[in-house]
């Protein structure tokens, strides 16, 4: 099966991960990065988009490799000097990092879309293949707690660490959201999609709940392939684990990711740790790698075995 342009679906550092496997190993022409904006919100009168952000420095080399998210070597500065006013910030924004919030702010304001402005940033910082948001429209995530009630998505996962019980997750404004022009022709074009070992609830649910897009992944034959966050019962990285117990779904473990994309996707790739849990999903072609990227080398390795095991089908 020929292979000439890819879409992968990515939020958060595992996104991330393998967006830049899939970069190293493809030409910047056949590959579309699609990324989660449901975690972006307005602060301090700025315009945050985390995991667009995570991608783009990740993509361009400049990520801190400690976090995996924000930029290397980078201060905090203003923060700092906000306390002399009596501010006590619970949201990192580095000092370097706030320049790439100033800049979407002015031209968001200016009247540019976020896939104009993002593609402008990615360009100025080096990145050839075509990093685009979900969305153009503010369609933020809510997460619904115990302790709490409604709580804006950052607020729940860096204020109060993601410590809160889950009950719901609303995507808000979705109504009145749609995938941009961008995104559909990328989508339209594509040979296979990938969507990469991010949270399926709060990175990977967000993009799927944009009006058309699901429609747009499954309108024609083609692979649709994920691959699991869940290694040997635990999350990588984050809180899908934690989730998957507070909303019901029982079981944590890849096959339960498995159960969560059937009907949207016809493959999926887990980790070899889980040898000794088989996973059977009708309609769904099953391969097991190691997974786990921990070099930028691992990465690229995971992204070709990848697309060569899809090229096989």
């Amino acid at each position: 099966m020929a292979l000439e342009n890819i879409v992968a679906l990515v939020g958060g550092v595992g996104g991330a991960k393998l967006a830049h496997g899939l970069a190293q190993i493809l030409p910047p022409e056949r590959l579309t990065v699609i990324v989660n904006t449901g975690d972006d919100f307005w602060h301090y009168g700025l315009k945050i988009c985390p995991d667009l952000d995570t991608v783009m420095y990740t993509l361009a080399g400049i990520v801190d490799r400690t976090n995996g998210w924000g930029l290397a070597g980078d201060t905090r500065a203003m923060l700092g000097a906000m306390g002399r006013f009596g501010e006590t910030p619970w949201f990192g924004l580095g000092d370097q990092d706030i320049a790439t919030h100033l800049l979407r702010s002015q031209a968001l304001r200016s009247g540019e879309t976020l896939t104009q402005v993002t593609q402008r940033l990615a360009r100025a910082l080096g990145i050839k293949p075509a990093l685009l948001p979900m969305t153009d429209a503010e369609m933020p995530t809510m997460i619904e707690t115990v302790e709490y009630g409604e709580l804006e998505f950052q607020v729940y996962f860096v204020k109060h660490r993601w410590q809160p019980t889950v009950r719901a997750i609303r995507y808000a404004n979705a109504e009145s959201a749609a995938v941009s022009a961008a995104a559909a022709t990328a989508l339209e074009r594509a040979d296979a999609i990938v969507i990469a070992p991010s949270n399926p609830w709060l990175s990977i649910a967000p993009i799927l709940a944009v009006p058309g897009m699901r429609d747009l992944l499954c309108r024609r034959d083609i692979p649709r392939v994920a691959v699991s966050p869940i290694i040997d019962g635990k999350a990588v990285k984050g809180p899908a684990a934690k989730l998957m117990s507070e909303l019901g779904y029982g079981e944590v473990s890849a096959r339960t990711v498995a159960a969560y994309y059937r009907g949207l996707i016809n493959g999926y790739v887990y980790d070899e740790r889980d040898a000794g849990q088989p996973i059977h999903e009708e309609d769904m072609q099953m391969v097991m790698f190691d997974t786990i990227m921990t070099t930028e080398g691992h990465r690229a390795v995971l992204a070709e075995k990848i697309l060569h095991w899809i090229g096989s089908w």
